[in-house]
């Protein structure tokens, strides 16, 4: 992995992680100060308690993926240590599906009317468990290739015997 893709990427994951904590704080401030707005079409406080927590599912992932970046760069990633930032993406990837899940929870009374709304949603919330789905994929791909890596190392310490 080149430098400049490293830069770039932890750029992004720095920008995600000032982003959420910039929405968290303000989720937090008007929850503590009680200067909703509730006129009662939503249940805005929580709405606003989902959100504080799907960010710190995001948060999660964002910390996870710069420790992966950084195992990379160090040329460790295929090691049992990253199985444990992968485990941790997964179970955020899918608490943000369950979050989405309680907010079309929460929405749907609201789309009698109209319900197609309510199934995009879910819809959703399946296409984030998909996400989860494909992390477990990858996890599954990291763990032939630390196999494969021990194997190799096995193979080369006996020919090093031999030689």
């Amino acid at each position: 992995m080149g430098k400049l893709t490293v830069g770039a990427l932890r750029a992004v994951l720095g920008v995600m992680l000032a982003g959420t904590v910039f929405v968290q704080a303000g989720m937090v401030w008007v929850l503590v100060t009680g200067n909703d707005q509730e006129d009662g079409s939503l249940p805005l406080i929580p709405l606003r308690v989902i959100t504080i927590l799907g960010m710190v599912s995001v948060q999660a992932v964002v910390v996870c993926v710069w420790r992966l970046v950084s195992m990379v760069r160090r040329g460790t990633v295929f090691s049992h240590a990253a199985f444990r930032y992968v485990d941790i993406v997964i179970g955020a990837i899918v608490a943000a599906a369950l979050m989405w899940f309680a907010v079309t929870a929460l929405n749907a009374p609201r789309q009698r009317d109209d319900p197609g709304v309510t199934v995009i949603m879910g819809g959703v919330g399946v296409a984030i468990l998909g996400v989860a789905l494909i992390v477990l994929v990858l996890r599954m791909l990291l763990a032939q290739a630390v196999a494969r890596d021990v194997e190799a190392a096995q193979m080369q310490a006996e020919l090093d015997e031999v030689i």
